[in-house]
């Protein structure tokens, strides 16, 4: 098994369960807000690491636009939860992606150079493949509130241009 495999599937195994986990627990709005926008601070914070330690001109431009797309989409949900009067609550879920996502960012902590750019690659990858598909399944369809599921909707269209660019990436690499 190559390194971008035994990445891609580590990033799906930490995650898979938390998205497993939404689905049968039918989450409510102050839930799915608060699993959105920690999905777009894990992205931040991978995004963070990113442009600390890599050289490549393509990686750094690619974590920018995470870093600067992910910030954009949780203020405004920050700002339509405070608009709503709703506290997001955490929840297993929000707690299992923030856990995953901690050991992922130390097991890249560890690498560096062309290792480091290629597993953060195929990370981003198989996250936005994840969230995307947690958006489409669970979170967009158990949103009750008709704003809440317009900024999910808004933000799936923009995870989805992130996860296509991350393949091209990706696939620059081999």
């Amino acid at each position: 098994m190559n390194l971008k495999t035994l990445v891609a599937s580590a990033a799906v195994s930490l995650i898979l369960p938390a998205a497993a986990h939404a689905q049968a627990a039918k989450p409510n709005d102050a839930q799915i807000a608060h699993i959105a926008y920690t999905a777009g601070a894990i992205d931040v914070a991978a995004g963070k690491q990113a442009l600390a330690k890599s050289k490549d001109k393509q990686v750094r431009a690619f974590a920018a636009e995470m870093v600067r797309d992910h910030t954009a989409v949780n203020d405004k949900a920050l700002a339509l939860v405070k608009k709503l009067g709703v506290t997001p609550q955490d929840n297993p879920t929000s707690a299992s992606l923030q856990t995953g996502a901690s050991a992922k960012l130390k097991s890249l902590a560890q690498l560096s150079g062309p290792a480091f750019d290629k597993a953060y690659v195929a990370n981003e990858v198989a996250f936005h493949k994840t969230v995307n598909g947690a958006l489409q399944s669970t979170l967009i369809p158990d949103a009750q509130n008709g704003e809440l599921k317009s900024l999910l909707q808004s933000g799936l269209k923009l995870f989805e241009e992130h996860q296509h660019h991350a393949e091209m990436l990706a696939h620059g690499m081999k």
